[in-house]
């Protein structure tokens, strides 16, 4: 795996493995994407066997401006142009229908597209230059953390794929919010740094998911999972629910009772979505037999984070 830095040599040495069909994991402002060239069908099964992602999950399309989304769906409906100039470029994908062009294995056979164009100076330096879209999971294993950093890259798909860029650590930390414009009622399909009351400026949300919405990234019942068995706790529990083994705890207080190692979490939600998967990293290679999740406050600004924790671990 070439290690590639943000050096404009770099990038242009990422845009020609990508333009050959290589995979090149990127770092957005979300998390690091597994990138490929969104029109190679080649690149995109790559993306499946590198990650081990079941065929039929649906990948994002990352493009370098709006004006390109006229590729990829069958129309472009106002609504799209007042997010689009409200959150792009920025942690905001949009679920619409897609044109035929559209490669199945990037929809996973459904009649919708994900798309997005990202805030991070990486990608959209890489993008501009392809010319192309860029399909983009997280460049990590399927179902386990999600990676923040090229060393996550690095220790988990070392010898699957071409090349890293280097950019740092992600400064949002967690996936995008996807909003599905697919159908009459618009609706959340995943929680990201783009909140419900942000997107209520915009337009008119439903208020749940109806059963037949696209299915999209992240939406498994488990998802972001460390190896290391991981339980939620409420705040302030009074005994370790674990004694007698080496227990590892993520919380905004220390506990009264003894743990093995503990990370303290930050108070404010952007904080703390920034932290989480580094940390969840972190805690997965150490000696811990079990890792607990202090529940951070159950507010609306906590939406996101509460949705990938409920994802990544269980319940006591």
């Amino acid at each position: 795996m070439l290690q590639l830095t943000s050096h404009p040599d770099d990038l242009s040495t990422a845009v020609n493995l990508l333009r050959a069909g290589e995979l090149v994991a990127l770092p957005f402002e979300t998390v690091y994407g597994l990138a490929a060239d969104a029109t190679n069908p080649d690149a995109l099964r790559a993306i499946f066997r590198a990650k081990g992602r079941p065929a039929d999950h649906p990948l994002i399309v990352h493009l370098a401006a709006t004006e390109q989304l006229s590729d990829w769906v069958t129309e472009v409906p106002e609504v799209v142009w007042r997010l689009a100039s409200a959150f792009w470029p920025g942690p905001l994908t949009l679920v619409l229908p897609a044109a035929r062009t559209v490669s199945p294995l990037v929809t996973g056979g459904q009649t919708t597209v994900a798309l997005r164009v990202p805030a991070h100076p990486v990608p959209q330096a890489v993008l501009r230059q392809f010319g192309r879209g860029l399909a983009a999971p997280s460049a990590n294993p399927f179902g386990q953390i999600s990676p923040t950093t090229a060393a996550h890259v690095r220790r988990h798909l070392a010898g699957k794929i071409a090349a890293v860029v280097d950019g740092g650590p992600c400064l949002v930390g967690i996936e995008s919010t996807i909003v599905d414009l697919s159908r009459e009622h618009p609706r959340i399909l995943r929680p990201g740094a783009i909140t419900t009351d942000m997107l209520a400026r915009h337009l008119f949300l439903a208020g749940t998911v109806a059963a037949a919405a696209p299915r999209v990234p992240g939406a498994l019942a488990s998802h972001y999972a460390p190896r290391t068995p991981c339980y939620r706790i409420p705040a302030g529990l009074a005994e370790a629910p674990f004694p007698g083994r080496r227990t590892g705890l993520l919380a905004q207080r220390p506990a009264n009772w003894p743990v093995a190692k503990f990370w303290p979490m930050p108070s404010q939600s952007e904080d703390y979505a920034r932290a989480l998967y580094a940390a969840l990293h972190e805690a997965d290679a150490t000696s811990c037999e079990v890792l607990l999740i202090a529940l951070p406050p159950d507010e609306p600004a906590w939406a996101a984070i509460h949705d990938r924790l409920r994802r990544a671990t269980r319940s006591l």
